[in-house]
């Protein structure tokens, strides 16, 4: 009984656990508006995110430049064993002593002649030192002058801003593609809903016909007319949702979110977003909106500063400097014997190094340096006349999707007018199923092409916007 109930607990285990894998995971869900999808992406982004560590990477950098302006210390400590002592050969001093108070005295060689110094003398070799020595020592090192450290304090705030600007520079990427790819699934997903739609009032009108086929009020040709359309039009339904499919998937690749997330987009395409304050923009314009204008404006200070460094590398380096050592010599390995010394050493000094002369490359160096930032300065002047074009590209295309809108919104309303007047007298048998359909074909063409154009101006907005630096 006992083993009957284990194998049953068993098999309900199993169950629960089969059943628990077979759930779906649970799908993430993202509600965005147009700004919080921005938001997102600039959360997200690896773009902006490699920008970042960039900019956090420059900051580091700053705070090792302005410790190079800091007093050094350091600390050494080192013991040495002689296995054999060092040799140094030292000339034979006491000969030439020697023969200098005989040739002085007069002294005289058994043969009865004066002894003579030689004309050379010899060397012996003699050790020096113990077979153990430890060293101690403490150092502090102030620069007071130097050329690159000097002017690499004067560029940190400049290094800092190219590589802020270069963040923007990103951001405004981002937010184009977020926008694009945001109103883009938008466009899709109306062009969708007319197909649909459309596809709904076929159905109905085939319907329609069937009955009026059956009591004999229309040909079968007429019948056979609406079926093409419809079929054609039931084509066009699964590929417009398979555009809106990929143009989801192209806002969560700009996002940056995992495919299998789910989106829900809040807003919507309106006339009011396009048309609000948009050419109030351009009343405070400047090019310094601009992040590529920023950061070749901070570049130009960056090669302005190498520039002056190369001319400061004709100055000496200057360094203060204060040593503090002991050393003990001994015998054995007893440096903590308290009875033996150690002895100190204490000093302050101060260093100069002064460049005299390199060969003319400092000369070539300034000269490089000169041409790069003449090089930058025609770079700036070619930048801003791109962005003037830029702008009145931006505003042209503005201004005629504008236009677009309110032609296509006219058009829209006539269409749908002529649907309801073409339908009404079908109906009522005054008009053919081919005046239904053309007039059903009309509308929907309509109905996108007005959709299609706000969402031209739509993307002439963002374009204007970002040609003002001011996306």
């Amino acid at each position: 009984m006992m083993k009957r109930q284990t194998i049953l607990m068993l098999v309900v285990l199993a169950g629960s656990l089969w059943r628990v894998a077979a759930q779906p995971a649970p799908t993430t869900e993202h509600r965005l508006s147009a700004a919080q999808a921005v938001e997102l992406a600039l959360k997200q982004r690896t773009e902006i995110l490699n920008a970042q560590l960039d900019l956090k990477n420059q900051v580091a950098y700053n705070r090792e430049i302005t410790g190079a302006a800091h007093p050094q210390a350091n600390g050494t400590f080192g013991v040495q064993k002689f296995f054999n002592i060092p040799v140094t050969v030292l000339p034979d001093f006491i000969s030439p002593s020697v023969y200098g108070v005989l040739t002085r005295e007069q002294v005289q060689a058994g043969n009865g002649q004066p002894i003579k110094a030689p004309d050379s003398y010899s060397t012996f070799p003699a050790r020096f030192g113990v077979p153990w020595q430890a060293s101690l020592g403490f150092s502090v090192q102030q620069l007071l002058f130097q050329p690159d450290v000097f002017v690499g304090l004067k560029a940190r705030k400049s290094a800092l801003e190219l590589y802020q600007n270069q963040v923007k520079i990103q951001v405004d990427s981002v937010k184009s593609n977020v926008y694009r790819s945001y109103y883009g699934v938008l466009i899709a997903q109306k062009g969708l809903g007319f197909a649909r739609e459309s596809e709904v009032r076929l159905k109905k009108l085939y319907a329609d016909q069937e009955q009026l086929f059956k009591q004999g009020f229309i040909e079968r040709l007429d019948l056979d007319k609406t079926k093409v359309s419809l079929n054609n039009l039931t084509t066009t339904v699964f590929q417009l949702q398979n555009l809106v499919d990929l143009s989801y998937a192209g806002l969560k690749f700009a996002l940056a979110i995992p495919q299998q997330h789910q989106l829900v987009l809040t807003d919507s395409l309106s006339m009011s977003m396009i048309t609000k304050d948009v050419f109030a923009l351009q009343n405070d314009f400047k090019y310094e909106n601009r992040s590529e204008v920023q950061t070749l404006q901070s570049s130009a200070q960056l090669l302005n500063l190498q520039v002056q460094r190369y001319k400061l590398n004709a100055y000496p380096t200057v360094a203060a400097g204060w040593n503090f050592g002991t050393v003990a010599q001994r015998n054995s390995f007893n440096f903590f014997n308290t009875r033996e010394s150690w002895f100190f050493n204490n000093a302050v000094g101060l260093n100069i190094t002064m460049p005299l002369y390199d060969g003319g490359q400092r000369r070539q160096r300034i000269q490089q340096a000169m041409y790069a930032a003449e090089k930058n300065a025609n770079t700036i002047s070619q930048v801003k006349q791109v962005i003037d074009l830029e702008i009145v590209l931006a505003r042209t295309q503005l201004t005629n999707a504008i236009s677009a809108i309110n032609v296509q919104e006219d058009n829209k309303a006539l269409a749908e007018k002529v649907y309801e007047t073409t339908k009404i007298k079908y109906e009522k048998g005054l008009g053919s199923s081919f005046e239904v359909l053309q007039s059903e074909t009309s509308l929907q063409e309509s109905l996108n092409n007005y959709y299609q154009a706000l969402y031209n101006a739509v993307i002439a907005r963002i374009g204007y916007s970002r040609a003002l630096g001011k996306l």
